[in-house]
């Protein structure tokens, strides 16, 4: 199979993450902190030494900021309900996903929050100035996505950051697109929160991710329990990352992705982000020669993170997806992608996209076979 869908989970996986994974059941998965025995204490350590190198990667000072999650969607739950309050005023895109959108109508519904949805342009782009036309006196918290999982489009985070930190205000970098392509500093962005998942470009297993929360961030956690610290009280510690952390990790997934970490260290992630962009520009040139078709990202290696969004003139991107899966054996993804305001903003609300998304595994024979597949199918279906 040629794996087009790295925007939804990377395939394959660096051999190291899958050997320490096996490694890990066999030898040490017992409980980390929760007993002195040799296995507990291991399993302890190796936790803690997944947890400094996945900091370093994102410029985390102190790895007892980050918590482990069991994906980016929970972190940016844990995050955004964890800081606000009713009454508070949030700014957010129109590129964000369901994992946002669905968590802050809840709260709006619920809590009473207002929200203010920042418009892009026809990528769906954000102007910073435009965020900063809807801070209100009771703003709290700006949450911006890295990079759209619709269409790649890489978002200002880096201005949107100075802002909220000049206004004072939270904000919160969801970096479900992105981490393991580009490079972020959660010092240099002004990153109060930094929501990601383990297992898309950072090459871990899925039911994996973590949250970053800043020293001095004021945060309650969502979820109360077994922490291995404390137990003689009845109340959750206050300190991270243990108020966050209730309950058994997910210790060999956590092996796994501190493997994937380090397998994107050892390629470097400009060369990671060279090589990605590559592909794109071919894909997207390939694509673009075919007749009846449209294109929905920006190819500039600035303006992607590693994504090609299309669709044929009068067939479906569900149809279009199915066919290359049957018959070319392809796997790309159609709909709308969880993200139908992202969608709304492209003007494919209706229809959805057929999504491509490449990893560093990829290889240009995969692009060409996907571009002569879509050739062959717009020559089938006599395309307009």
């Amino acid at each position: 199979m040629i794996y087009l869908d790295n925007a939804a989970t990377s395939y394959p996986k660096p051999d190291k993450v899958y050997d320490e994974m096996d490694r890990c059941l066999r030898e040490y998965c017992a409980n980390p902190g929760r007993g002195g025995h040799e296995m507990s204490i291991i399993s302890g350590k190796a936790v803690m030494e997944a947890r400094e190198i996945i900091s370093r990667l994102f410029g985390i000072d102190n790895p007892l900021q980050l918590c482990f999650t069991k994906n980016a969607t929970e972190a940016l739950n844990l995050g955004i309900k964890g800081v606000l309050k009713p009454g508070d005023h949030v700014i957010t895109t129109c590129m964000e996903h369901n994992s946002v959108i669905r968590a802050l109508k809840a709260l709006e519904k619920d809590m009473g929050i207002e929200v203010t949805i920042i418009r892009g342009n026809e990528y769906g782009e954000i102007d910073p100035q435009d965020v900063a036309k809807g801070i209100k006196g009771n703003s709290k918290l700006i949450i911006c996505t890295l990079s759209s999982n619709v269409n790649g489009i890489i978002m200002p985070v880096k201005e949107i950051g100075y802002l909220s930190r000049e206004k004072e205000l939270i904000f919160l970098i969801d970096a479900s697109q992105g981490a393991g392509t580009l490079e972020l500093d959660v010092k240099d962005m002004n990153a109060d929160m930094l929501a990601f998942p383990g297992h898309k470009g950072l090459m871990g297993p899925q039911g994996t991710g973590a949250l970053y929360v800043r020293e001095g961030i004021e945060i309650k956690p969502l979820m109360q329990g077994g922490t291995g610290s404390n137990s003689e009280s009845a109340f959750q510690p206050d300190f991270m990352p243990d108020m966050m952390e209730s309950g058994t990790l997910n210790t060999p997934g956590i092996i796994g992705l501190k493997c994937g970490v380090e397998f994107i260290n050892s390629m470097g992630l400009e060369n990671i982000r060279i090589y990605k962009h590559m592909l794109v520009e071919r894909l997207h040139s390939g694509i673009a020669s075919i007749k009846g078709a449209r294109l929905y990202n920006k190819r500039g290696i600035d303006e992607n993170s590693g994504i090609v969004a299309m669709n044929f003139n009068g067939l479906e991107s569900t149809r279009v997806s199915q066919i290359l899966d049957r018959e070319y054996d392809i796997a790309t993804r159609a709909g709308l992608h969880c993200a139908p305001l992202a969608h709304q903003t492209l003007g494919t609300l209706k229809e959805g996209v057929v999504r491509f998304s490449v990893s560093c595994f990829n290889s240009i024979d995969d692009i060409d076979n996907a571009v002569n597949a879509l050739r062959e199918i717009s020559g089938k279906y006599a395309i307009d």
